[in-house]
């Protein structure tokens, strides 16, 4: 049972994450030329903002590859999946624990941004792991015609 249609996940992904990635590297040279504190500011989270920049890269990677029926794809789009979501729920969580009470409508605006991306990237997993994907996606279909 496909969840969702193989072609809307690899646009879906394809395109969220090239939007990430150019808004990040808007923001990182606008942090740039803002002066020397900015460039400090970019130093010290250097290593974040290089992992971060290469999980949207490995998300890119991964929609791309799912519009190019490359099997190697899948694995990639559900580790960037699964990476997402632990970040975004540990970040979320952060968040609230951080904020001064009451944080009930702090909590309920978390929520809901939360639940939408964490129900669209198990749909997307579900979706890479049924039948019809790994059949679509199989190296072994286009070395050997049925």
């Amino acid at each position: 049972m496909d969840l969702l249609p193989l072609d809307v996940v690899g646009w879906l992904f394809t395109v969220v994450c090239a939007l990430a990635l150019l808004v990040g590297t808007w923001l990182t040279v606008g942090v740039q030329r803002s002066g020397e504190a900015g460039r400090r500011a970019l130093a010290s989270h250097l290593l974040e903002d290089l992992i971060l920049f290469s999980l949207w890269l490995l998300g890119l990677a991964g929609g791309i590859g799912i519009l190019a029926g490359q099997g190697w794809s899948r694995p990639a789009l559900e580790l960037f999946c699964w990476t997402i979501m632990i970040l975004l729920v540990l970040s979320a969580a952060r968040r609230f624990r951080s904020a001064p009470p009451p944080r009930w409508i702090l909590g309920l605006s978390l929520a809901a941004f939360v639940t939408p991306v964490i129900v669209f990237c198990i749909a997307t997993i579900l979706t890479l792991r049924s039948e019809a994907a790994l059949k679509q996606l199989s190296a072994i279909q286009r070395i050997l015609p049925a």
